[in-house]
């Protein structure tokens, strides 16, 4: 078996580096720009930091073949996660206006006064803060393109699993 061109060590931490990256923007449009996030985007936030965090262990530890698919297991199943909540945003910005439920109760308040399930239910549900568009690139959204970002992911979790095979063990 030929020698990868790139390491899975530098793929770790690529994939740290475009997490880290996508929080920090995340930051400038909620800080720099006055834009606030719904819950279903603060969801979406907490996805990228346990994928970056996954990433960034994967880099440090620096895993043989049965570490890496670990890790890359993990950066699949959490992108995909991720990449459902923003489907689920995309598919409630898409509907007609008199479909998208009304103002709900923020996050915090969600989880500091409902169980667990009940706040799942409430935030898989949307708001109208969820259907609002405040800001696109190339005509999608902003949860248009995380939902892009974690399909992303998902393939470098798939490349990390295909890395993962150790010469002569096929």
């Amino acid at each position: 078996m030929t020698k990868p061109l790139i390491s899975s060590r530098l793929l770790f931490l690529a994939g740290f580096l475009a997490s880290a990256g996508l929080i920090g923007a995340a930051l400038v449009f909620q800080y720099g720009m006055g834009l606030e996030p719904c819950p279903l985007c603060i969801v979406q936030r907490w996805f990228v930091i346990a994928v970056g965090l996954v990433l960034l262990a994967g880099a440090l530890h620096n895993p043989r073949a049965w570490g890496r698919r670990l890790y890359g297991l993990g950066v699949v199943a959490l992108a995909g996660l991720g990449a459902a909540v923003a489907a689920r945003q995309v598919w409630i910005q898409h509907l007609p206006p008199g479909q998208v439920a009304g103002c709900g109760a923020d996050l915090d308040y969600m989880l500091q006064n409902f169980p667990l399930l009940k706040t799942v239910t409430l935030l898989w549900a949307g708001t109208s803060d969820c259907a609002a568009v405040t800001w696109s690139f190339l005509g999608l959204s902003m949860a248009g393109w995380m939902l892009v970002c974690f399909a992303g992911f998902a393939a470098l979790g798939v490349a990390l699993l295909l890395l993962a095979r150790e010469p002569g063990k096929g």
